[in-house]
């Protein structure tokens, strides 16, 4: 987190700030509150925390609240305190940072309470911005979702084009169980009920329901009976959800909670 910290900053401030160093005297000492202008999910405050004291290592970053929990419009919900050039020049990457991952989370909470009581679990996927996965993935987490991989090294997924290097399903689990490290889960893609059935006599550990009809998906909860888990993935949007995750699969991913999240409006406001 501090060496993309320093990127940030060398990315938005190159030599130094300009306008800070010609309108504010060097010892100047300024109080700013960060303000939610709407209603968020808040997730980042350590984030901005740590990026205003790289500025200033001894301001003060005061907040009563903690990731994960719903501010409304007009709350002050942190309060910084340091060198006024310094927290300036931090004011817009700290808010670049916390307005996006508040916007995840806040997302990612109106995806989990469309499947409030289904028994189903909302994961996200690897559709993140390059450069800021793991701040990305965490603001998931805050909104109430889990991660279904950090990485490419966290688990094997058999896609069709492994499947079709492989030659079948069968033959790409057995190469992959031959292979894989002996805590590694195996899950292997199917958009149809017999790969539904030939993955499950393979062994797979988990297998995804991939742009399944919502008939199909119940016809492979019923094949699987619960022997492993199932998820479901592919044209997952908000007024879709909920018949999805109806149908009694495990898991819902959806790439849309950090592809297509929109940055919330927060301000750093003098107080």
């Amino acid at each position: 987190m501090n060496q993309l910290i320093d990127l940030w900053l060398d990315e938005d401030v190159n030599y130094y700030d300009l306008t800070a160093k010609i309108m504010v005297d060097d010892e100047a000492v300024a109080k700013f509150g960060m303000n939610a202008r709407e209603p968020i999910t808040l997730s980042g405050l350590k984030l901005a925390e740590m990026v205003f004291r790289k500025m200033d290592p001894d301001c003060t970053f005061e907040t009563s609240r903690k990731d994960g929990e719903r501010v409304e419009t007009g709350e002050t919900f942190a309060v910084i305190t340091g060198n006024a050039q310094a927290l300036l020049t931090a004011e817009r990457v700290a808010l670049n940072l916390v307005q996006r991952m508040c916007g995840i989370a806040g997302l990612t909470a109106e995806y989990v309470k469309e499947i409030e009581g289904t028994g189903a679990i909302l994961l996200d996927s690897r559709k993140t911005t390059p450069g800021l996965r793991m701040i990305e993935k965490y603001a998931v987490v805050c909104g109430g979702g889990r991660s279904h991989r950090l990485g490419l090294d966290n688990g094997i997924m058999l896609k069709d084009n492994h499947i079709a290097v492989a030659g079948s399903i069968a033959a790409a689990i057995q190469r992959a169980k031959a292979k894989a490290p002996m805590l590694t889960k195996i899950e292997v893609e199917a958009d149809r009920l017999d790969q539904v059935h030939e993955a499950l006599d393979a062994g797979v550990d988990v297998i995804m329901l991939d742009n399944m009809s919502n008939e199909d998906m119940r016809k492979a909860v019923e094949i699987v009976d619960k022997r492993i888990p199932l998820e479901c993935s592919g044209g997952v949007r908000l007024d879709t959800i909920r018949a999805k995750a109806e149908t009694g699969v495990d898991f819902v991913s959806v790439g849309r909670i950090t592809q297509s999240a929109t940055c919330v409006d927060i301000g750093l406001d003098d107080v």
